[in-house]
């Protein structure tokens, strides 16, 4: 074990107690929601600004001492463990809205801002930050991640919402990676890159992200279907049409069982649903929605349930949000190992088609959610933590699926990123542009600090 009493004595000078080794904050900081195995920092850090990033960056650095940004620890493939120990950097206390600017409908947030927080914040404005993972998790990690959800089919992912960041680098530099324009030709997009890069480029300090007006008429809806193909058919004829959905979540049979047993004042078949919600006008929502639904019906779709007041469009959404318990409520007890794939939307239909027959050779309850309008679904796979077998048939599942997004010329994560849980496939996916990664990474990372065993090839 590599002995860091020198680097935590250091950074105790500069941080005082909020620099912590004490065992239950290392412990909460050695885990994400992932199904990876703990892996405790040496010590837990507590930033307030970005001047004491850059210093304990560069303590780390001089020392050859990893450095792990951590958010509010919601990621799903092992991205904030410290796979090599070191000092984990919470950015907790980093969590002002610094500027809203509404003319220019953009904001700019340390980055333990919440997307909750932010959107309170922005209440009284008429503007709304979008991007809307499901956890309540923080914008930095959300940008490190490149998170999206639920809206991202009319509104973008980070990718689109991230204007500019400031980022510590490895040597404790700190740089800006662009502006509050919306546009620009000067350069490399640097922002893009930190984009996605999951702490081993950079550590992200500061966001500029871009707002949208709250709509005039908002409405929502669920849908039933007869099957799930006959769901999906009807969600890539609407974008082909040019509907402007803002949200379309296909939850299939087995996800509804599981959200009956969940939601007891929410009554729902349990048969394939679409969640779906409508922004814009009233004239326009109006005709959104007539659109939809002549569309659905050529396909099958049996009962609209509309949400149109507030209350209840909450409700409806906290329960797709919640999915995660409904699942587990399906077999009481048991853990869920959550993994996600993005395919093309032409070929959406027949790789859920083969992933469920993977589920039925596996013998596995997997129960399955979708934002089907970016062709991007989720597995949440129960298993017994004490059944071996279990786990091995588990893991044979997620690659099974992990293999049909490939073959059906999609991706291993279209939401979840990478982290050490999808490295494995990095190459077939990428071919040698995942050694270009890693030429970056060497480049800007010569020794390997930040956050290390992540994403690229000798990390």
């Amino acid at each position: 074990m590599t002995d860091r009493s020198g680097t935590i004595e250091r950074l105790t000078e500069l941080l005082g107690d909020r620099l912590s080794t004490g065992s239950s904050v290392r412990e909460m900081h050695g885990r994400d929601e992932a199904w990876t195995p703990t892996a405790l920092p040496d010590a837990v850090a507590f930033p307030e600004s970005t001047e004491e990033v850059s210093r304990i960056v560069a303590i780390c650095a001089a020392d050859g001492c990893p450095v792990i940004p951590f958010g509010i620890g919601t990621s799903l493939e092992g991205h904030v463990i410290p796979v090599r120990g070191g000092i984990s950097i919470d950015t907790s206390r980093m969590n002002k809205v610094l500027e809203i600017h509404d003319a220019d409908l953009d904001a700019v947030v340390q980055p333990g801002v919440t997307r909750s927080q932010l959107n309170d914040e922005l209440r009284a404005s008429g503007l709304m930050f979008t991007v809307d993972p499901g956890a309540d998790a923080t914008l930095g990690g959300m940008a490190a991640t490149r998170a999206s959800g639920t809206n991202a089919v009319r509104y973008g992912t980070m990718r689109e919402t991230v204007l500019a960041l400031e980022v510590v680098l490895a040597d404790g530099t700190v740089i800006e990676t662009g502006t509050r324009a919306k546009k620009s030709s000067a350069g490399y997009d640097l922002t893009r890159l930190f984009v996605g890069s999951e702490g081993t480029l950079g550590i992200i300090t500061k966001l500029t992200v871009r707002l949208h007006g709250v709509p005039e008429r908002i409405s929502a809806a669920t849908a039933t279907f007869p099957t799930v193909a006959a769901a999906v058919d009807t969600v890539i004829l609407a974008i082909q049409s040019g509907l402007p959905m803002a949200r379309i979540e296909l939850l299939d049979e087995v996800m509804m069982q599981g959200m009956t047993l969940a939601n007891p004042d929410m009554s729902f078949p349990e048969v394939p649903h679409l969640f779906l919600e409508f922004h814009g006008t009233e004239t326009g929502v109006e005709e959104q929605v007539a659109a939809f639904r002549e569309i659905a019906e050529e396909f099958g779709a049996g009962d609209f349930a509309w949400a149109t007041n507030t209350e209840d469009r909450n409700r409806l959404w906290q329960a797709r949000h919640n999915a995660y318990y409904a699942c587990k409520a399906l077999r009481p007890g048991t853990a869920a190992m959550v993994t996600d794939v993005c395919v093309p939307i032409s070929a959406l239909a027949d790789c859920i088609a083969a992933s469920k027959t993977a589920i039925e050779d596996a013998g596995l309850i997997a129960p399955l959610v979708g934002h089907v309008g970016d062709g991007n679904f989720h597995l949440s796979i129960l298993i017994d933590p004490d059944a071996p077998d279990e786990l091995r048939r588990a893991q044979g599942l997620a690659h099974a699926v992990n293999r049909l997004a490939l073959e059906h010329g999609g991706t291993v994560t279209g939401e979840h990123g990478v982290g050490s849980g999808k490295m494995k496939y990095m190459e077939e996916e990428h071919g040698p542009a995942w050694a270009v990664m890693g030429s970056i990474k060497r480049a800007l990372d010569p020794h390997g600090i930040l956050n290390p065993g992540k994403i690229v090839p000798g990390n």
